[in-house]
């Protein structure tokens, strides 16, 4: 089975919103997991009801910390913060996003990058599907620690 992480600082919201829908529309032989640098006690009350909005219940998710194991199973890893605060990573190969933190904006802002992860994570399980990773390296890669 093959991984992709999901990361962001405390892995309450964009990070189990990614992992989340990747599971929904994952391809065969794939799974995602998240974690964080700093994780908080529990997922954002908002990314639980945007989530459910999608017909996907992330309400018995818990925050995981980021650490080495998670980082070496991991085929992708992808990190979805945007700020100083976003960790390094080791995983084989490194995405990153720059999605900003909607965790303090109202619904309808959170609702608008709740889309825009949905989107991203379409576009990366089609590329997935097809074997063409490397349309996703042109615009988003940071590191190939593959080679």
């Amino acid at each position: 089975m093959r991984r992709v992480l999901f990361v962001c600082v405390e892995n309450s919201f964009r990070s189990q919103i990614a992992e989340a829908y990747f599971n929904k529309y994952a391809p065969e032989g794939w799974t995602a997991v998240s974690a964080g640098v700093k994780p908080s006690e529990m997922v954002h009350p908002n990314a639980v009801k945007l989530m459910l909005e999608e017909g996907i219940d992330i309400s018995g998710k818990r925050p995981r910390l980021l650490d080495r194991e998670i980082q070496e199973q991991a085929d992708l890893a992808i990190i979805v913060c945007s700020g100083s605060q976003c960790p390094v990573i080791y995983a084989k190969k490194v995405l990153e996003w720059n999605i900003a933190d909607p965790a303090d904006l109202p619904l309808e802002e959170a609702r608008r990058i709740r889309e825009e992860i949905k989107r991203r994570v379409l576009e990366l399980v089609e590329n997935i599907k097809r074997g063409r990773m490397e349309d996703l390296d042109r615009r988003f890669i940071v590191r190939d620690n593959s080679i």
